[in-house]
């Protein structure tokens, strides 16, 4: 590795070190959509501004009857049906 781009690095640990913790959660979610090209690739996708079909209306409508009728399935739960957990998707928790 380069000195210079050695040298950066410690530049950017030294600059780390004084920043408030809001700022840190903020630079670690910048530097995991940088390191991440997926996440990256969806941090950059357009909003969907796609009207819905009928279908996808009706699809809609049907979930929402069931869920009048019916209680709610716990996101763990279905991920435990994949053998997934939450942990599986770290860049989900802590509301980031």
């Amino acid at each position: 590795m380069p000195t210079d781009v050695r040298q950066e690095k410690r530049q950017v640990h030294e600059l780390v070190e004084h920043l408030a913790p809001s700022q840190i959660r903020a630079v670690r979610s910048l530097l995991e959509v940088m390191v991440d090209p997926v996440a990256r690739s969806l941090a950059n996708a357009p909003e969907d501004d796609e009207p819905l079909t009928a279908e996808e209306e009706q699809a809609l409508d049907r979930a929402d009857a069931w869920l009048n009728d019916n209680k709610g399935i716990p996101h763990e739960e279905v991920l435990a049906e994949f053998g997934l957990t939450n942990s599986d998707f770290p860049l989900k928790q802590g509301g980031a």
